[in-house]
């Protein structure tokens, strides 16, 4: 059985519960130390675990061991995943955190804790227009580019400010802060330069909006190199294979 027999199959479970169990409690165990070295309080960092591709019923064990906090990559899986564990009485925070097509913002409106991935400023405005019209006010992040690479989607370092401005101007809409990632480094000690440039990038930007409008949330840090943006600030980590092992 693949990950993604659950499109016919939503209670398929391709990952032991012991496995998950395991590699959740490793992952809360070196995200804790990895605080604690920082400086900072493990409380400090929100855990999301991202089972993109693993099946509904996989994502809801998870929450049942006390992941609050849950990510997908792709609108018609989360979608699928929010309607199965409400369905079973569940209600994690659900984060979208891969590419927002502006045609499927009607979608989810209303549905995500947290939005990732705003990376253009036509997306911005069509949340804040489609948000403003339902009535509802839609939390995201703005997603950088620090790395410049071309593979990737985001805001330009140079743009940023402006899209920072947009999205205190438009209506139906609240910034809380910063996405980026890094490049898949052999070392992930090279990752260092980029997540402190996000710090950085995250400092300026609260500077920028000032004390009425304080941002929270540095969403960076993958499975490969969620020690290092712990240590570089983050405040969100977004885990899928440390947590629900390899996708087939």
């Amino acid at each position: 059985m693949t990950n993604q027999d659950f499109s016919t199959n939503p209670d398929s479970f391709a990952v032991p519960h012991e496995q998950l169990q395991l590699g959740l409690e490793t992952v809360r165990f070196r995200l804790a130390e990895a605080a604690r070295q920082a400086g900072r309080r493990p409380e400090e960092i929100t855990l999301i675990g991202v089972s993109k591709s693993f099946s509904p019923a996989v994502a809801a064990a998870a929450n049942r061991l006390g992941l609050a906090d849950l990510g997908e990559n792709r609108v018609q899986e989360l979608l699928k995943k929010i309607d199965y564990c409400h369905e079973k009485g569940l209600n994690p925070n659900w984060h979208l955190i891969g590419t927002l097509q502006r045609n499927k913002v009607r979608y989810i409106l209303g549905k995500t804790h947290l939005i990732h991935s705003v990376d253009t400023l036509s997306l911005l405005s069509e949340i804040s227009r489609r948000s403003h019209r339902a009535g509802c006010v839609t939390d995201l992040l703005l997603q950088v580019n620090v790395a410049q690479e071309s593979s990737k989607r985001g805001f330009s370092v140079e743009e940023l400010p402006r899209a920072a401005e947009e999205a205190l101007r438009l209506p139906g809409i609240k910034l809380h802060g910063l996405m980026t990632m890094a490049p898949l480094f052999a070392d992930p000690e090279n990752t260092r330069p980029i997540f402190d440039q996000a710090r950085r990038l995250f400092r300026q930007l609260c500077e920028q909006v000032g004390k009425d409008n304080p941002l929270t949330v540095l969403s960076m840090g993958m499975s490969a190199d969620f020690l290092q943006a712990v240590a570089c600030g983050a405040t969100h980590v977004r885990i899928g294979t440390a947590i629900f092992g390899q996708r087939l």
